[in-house]
């Protein structure tokens, strides 16, 4: 993997693991660190040997924020000219299972950043939040879409005007986090549920996250005939056949993501 100066990444066991790595200020998101994030989700999803991505933050926090000593001179010119929100954009285009191990304070675009991963595990001390509002902005890198979508108009609304504070337990309910462990098996617990779809079939893996987000925004009938595209797709894969003939001979499979 390359040298990163905000993250930390590398592979273990056929998991591509991603940290984030400025604990000195609540690992602060800066457009660097979103420049690295992206190299090193897009190195993951072309390396053979890694099935699986997990993301976490050193320290304290997964992330309290955009590094707002960054953004406080800006324009909106120059935010333009920059393509301010390019790479986040990119993010959503990895094709492998992306998993974020969250912690302490998970806010504004450490929050965003968040809500790019497929699933999220959650360590009870964990608090979520848009504080944007506080400071006269908003979110910009999808938090406010992908946070009605969840919740729905009025309740993102309260959250998103008051810019109050979600517990673990309240994130749960809302979807936006799938499980909340005790925050001394964060780690443990997140690796055990990737080192689970490690063995899954790889490419029924991709099929079926490409098939879920077009279900989020296709009309049902459209989405049912994308899903119907991507199964017969399958049936050219080596790994069908592998995990039918396995069914029928009463033995475990042995997929190799082709």
């Amino acid at each position: 993997m390359n040298n990163y100066q905000f993250i930390k990444a590398w592979t273990d066991n056929g998991i591509g693991k991603l940290e984030l790595q400025r604990p000195e200020v609540l690992n602060a998101i800066n457009r660097s660190m979103v420049v690295e994030i992206l190299a090193a989700l897009r190195e993951f999803d072309q390396l053979e040997q890694v099935k699986v991505i997990v993301l976490s933050g050193a320290g304290r926090s997964f992330a309290a924020g955009a590094d707002i000593k960054e953004m406080a001179e800006e324009n909106a010119i120059s935010m333009e000219m920059k393509n301010q929100f390019a790479d986040w954009d990119k993010i959503s285009l990895i094709k492998k299972p992306v998993i974020a191990a969250v912690q302490g304070f998970v806010l504004g675009g450490g929050f965003e950043l968040a809500l790019c991963a497929d699933i999220v595990f959650a360590a009870a001390s964990s608090k979520f939040g848009f504080p944007e509002v506080q400071l006269g902005v908003m979110p910009s890198a999808g938090g406010t879409v992908k946070l009605t979508k969840l919740m729905g108009k009025r309740k993102a609304l309260e959250f998103l005007w008051t810019g109050n504070q979600l517990k673990a337990e309240e994130a749960k309910h809302w979807g936006i986090v799938n499980q909340v462990v005790p925050d001394e098996l964060l780690l443990q617990e997140t690796i055990a549920f990737a080192e689970n779809l490690v063995k899954q079939p790889a490419l029924s893996l991709r099929l079926i996250k490409d098939t879920v987000e077009k279900a989020e925004d296709l009309p049902i009938y459209e989405a049912m005939q994308y899903e119907r595209k991507n199964f017969y797709l399958l049936f050219a894969s080596e790994d069908q056949k592998e995990g039918m003939q396995a069914f029928m001979e009463k033995r475990s499979p042995h997929f190799k993501g082709k």
